[in-house]
């Protein structure tokens, strides 16, 4: 699905309080300061400190609601920790609004039967796993809210599979089923919609990895999709369940 000409308002976040996975750069950082800039209290999540009190301070300069920090190696992270932080959410916050799930790892491009099982056990461990354990323990915290939005990051490989994609193409292919699972389970009965987004091109560091031979002024910049990341997290999505939205210019 393909947003057309949607211009958010001002304060289409105002008061709601997002968790945004991979915030310390790329997609998760424009995201994070999008929504700050909109009203909403951000949860900055990532596994580097000082990216994350990077994007703090941005958000903070611009005049943002005061962010919160929360570190966290999604690789090497348990279900404890998983639960430890949905305790702490629900101490300062008692609810979330919005999970941006958005990072991830590329693993490399590798044929098949070259692909190691200790980078394949690596990247489902950050692509689909931590996904799946955060939404479960702090989805008590999204059905406190009166209208919630979970948001998965996929990608073109869930509309065509590319060969020597290894583990990253299988968790995208994986979570865009999850997607479909949780919008179904979770549409009667609660405040929780559930979609997925294909950010397509951006000039990431996962992008850089997976095409280093592209022209950089070519791709564009992670701020200029954030339309599409505002309509998801705002109330004005509130009808949308179970779907896939692309980003263009």
């Amino acid at each position: 699905m393909l947003l057309q000409a949607y211009q958010s308002n001002p304060a289409a976040l105002q008061d709601r309080i997002i968790l945004v996975t991979g915030a310390g750069a790329g997609l998760g950082r424009a995201a994070a300061k999008a929504f700050a800039q909109h009203g909403a209290t951000v949860v900055l999540l990532g596994r580097t400190t000082h990216k994350l009190e990077q994007v703090y301070d941005e958000i903070e300069q611009a005049g943002g609601p005061q962010a919160a920090i929360y570190p966290l190696n999604l690789e090497g992270a348990s279900y404890k920790d998983y639960e430890m932080l949905a305790e702490r959410l629900e101490e300062v916050f008692g609810r979330l609004d919005g999970i941006l799930h958005n990072a991830a790892l590329l693993g490399g491009l590798t044929p098949f039967e070259h692909y190691s099982v200790e980078r394949w056990y690596q990247v489902l461990q950050v692509n689909l796993n931590a996904p799946f354990m955060l939404t479960q323990t702090c989805l008590p915290l999204l059905k406190k809210s009166a209208d919630a939005s979970l948001v998965f990051t996929v990608s073109d490989q869930v509309q065509q599979a590319k060969a020597y994609w290894g583990a990253y193409g299988v968790s995208k292919w994986a979570l865009q089923g999850l997607m479909l699972m949780l919008a179904q389970e979770l549409e009667a009965n609660t405040p929780v919609r559930v979609n997925s987004i294909n950010p397509g091109k951006a000039l990431t560091d996962l992008r850089r990895q997976a095409y280093p031979g592209e022209t950089p002024d070519q791709v564009p910049l992670p701020e200029a999709l954030m339309q599409t990341y505002l309509y998801l997290m705002s109330s004005d999505s509130r009808q949308q369940n179970g779907q896939t939205f692309e980003c263009s210019l």
